[in-house]
């Protein structure tokens, strides 16, 4: 069948000159990295290229590999993925990586000084009104000894790539991270959409992740355990990460239970099986500490398991990640992350912090006030992009009103420059060519007992709105797969 004579798919590309672009340098020329990529690409008609696109989609709603977007209503839809990867050598890898792995450790010690001796606040590193006043710290977690010693088993590190060519960290996350699920996905959909790309370029595996997730799991088991017994919670299906969690459950071999699936009795937990009960030893939670038991908890809560705290505070049972852990990944210990690097492992960071002002301290709070139109203001307690005020995007009135949250409750928010986040190229439906939009990547680190792990892969999240600076998925942001070169 004879083609149009179409112009290729890159034909319409327009670099600016503001952003790094990881696929371009500044006169049009393909980076080395992604040479054989783009001739791939660059041979493809319109029509090839949405047909390709088209397939990933089924594929990816065949295999119910969706999310929710909570607003005025509740819509899942289709995760977005996009077919042109990006690609990470290995040196630049090894930076990431050793990064990550790095601010992971530091914040496991952090978790364990604040609910234990708090050393670093009687040393005048980090301030006690800045943990005492955290909606995250638990004080019901004080003195309780984890398991092998870890509180953060996941982590999940944003990194940006800004203008300058460095990597920056925007923030921690270790309540629980959400993504690892569409990193394994995104890989499965390339690899059937550009099998034979790879004999090019040779990747690190991401399929190796559930097996090393449950390695970690069964070595933080409790004391007197052989075998243990593991099980991820999830909120149920209308939760936005439930494909996530399924997927976690079933790539592992371990059950997916609801609170109402285990129950509690004389401080042990127990799985309702049509065997009679089973003991449950290891809990990937993906409920909130809010929710996670009704004795202790929020007592309305009907999505956790009553008495299930109290079996863990005398260590019949692991709960990963631990409950009270959202005091280190709260935006505000975020600004103290090099110090506290420092301060428990005596080493100056790997990776960039971006510059924070905290609105909690009154000379950086008049600097913030000042300029908001410059600056990108963060709740320190939100998840998913959900309350970010990008400064430029805003209009007088909006400016206005972001001022006056602020000055209402300054602990709850911080600010930082408006980073300019890498591009990278990446193919528009409407357009029907590629385009550069804004991406981050999210890594994933898991520590267990004498062992840690960092997944040679990540989450690249975009934003496929022109000019949108916000890649969360909730906010209407894709993906793509992340390859890690040997």
């Amino acid at each position: 069948m004879e083609k149009k004579n179409i112009l290729p798919i890159f034909s319409s590309y327009h670099l600016e000159s503001t952003f790094y672009d990881e696929v371009f340098k500044g006169n049009n020329e393909v980076r080395n990295t992604y040479t054989e990529l783009f001739k791939l690409f660059n041979e493809y008609q319109v029509e090839d290229f949405q047909m390709l696109n088209e397939k990933a989609k089924v594929s990816f709603l065949n295999q119910g590999i969706t999310f929710q977007v909570y607003n005025k209503t509740t819509v899942e839809k289709v995760f977005p993925f996009d077919l042109f990867p990006k690609i990470i050598t290995a040196s630049e890898w090894s930076h990431i990586e050793n990064g990550a792995l790095q601010r992971s450790r530091a914040l496991n010690l952090f978790l364990h000084d604040v609910y234990h001796k708090q050393q670093i606040i009687k040393d005048g590193i980090v301030p006690l009104e800045l943990i005492s006043s955290s909606e995250n710290y638990l004080k019901q977690m004080i003195d309780i000894e984890p398991p092998g010693g870890i509180y953060n088993h996941i982590s999940g590190t944003d990194v940006i790539k800004h203008s300058d060519g460095e990597y920056y960290v925007l923030e921690d996350n270790i309540r629980c991270p959400s993504g690892v699920s569409y990193v394994v996905s995104n890989r499965v959909a390339s690899k059937r959409a550009l099998f034979g790309v790879f004999n090019k370029y040779p990747t690190h595996s991401v399929a190796n992740y559930s097996e090393n997730l449950l390695d970690i799991m069964q070595s933080v088991k409790p004391i007197g355990v052989d075998i243990p017994t593991c099980v991820v919670i999830t909120p149920g299906i209308y939760n936005s990460a439930y494909y996530e969690h399924s997927f976690l459950a079933k790539s592992m071999g371990i059950e997916l239970v609801e609170g109402r699936d285990l129950f509690v009795e004389n401080d042990f937990v127990y799985m309702k099986t049509i065997y009679g009960p089973v003991r449950v030893d290891v809990v990937y939670r993906r409920i909130d500490d809010a929710f996670l038991d009704p004795k202790v908890f929020s007592p309305d809560s009907v999505l956790g398991v009553p008495g299930i705290f109290e079996a863990y505070r005398k260590g019949n049972v692991t709960l990963v990640n631990a409950p009270g852990t959202g005091v280190a990944d709260d935006k505000a210990i975020y600004t103290y992350m090099p110090q506290i690097i420092k301060y428990y492992l005596d080493e100056e960071p790997i990776l960039n912090n971006v510059y924070t002002y905290h609105c909690s301290r009154p000379k950086e709070l008049e600097f913030v006030l000042n300029n908001i139109d410059k600056l990108v203001v963060k709740p320190v307690d939100e998840s998913g992009g959900y309350g970010i005020s990008i400064g430029n995007k805003l209009t007088k009135e909006e400016i206005e009103k972001v001022k006056k949250v602020i000055k209402e409750n300054p602990r709850k928010y911080i600010a930082q420059p408006i980073m300019a986040l890498s591009t990278h190229a990446t193919f528009i439906e409407d357009e029907k060519c590629f385009e550069p939009r804004h991406v981050d990547l999210r890594t994933f680190t898991l520590l267990g007992k004498d062992q840690s792990f960092v997944l040679k892969g990540g989450l690249t999240r975009v934003a496929l709105q022109k000019g949108n600076l916000i890649v969360n998925s909730s906010q209407g942001g894709g993906s793509k797969d992340t390859w890690v070169l040997k």
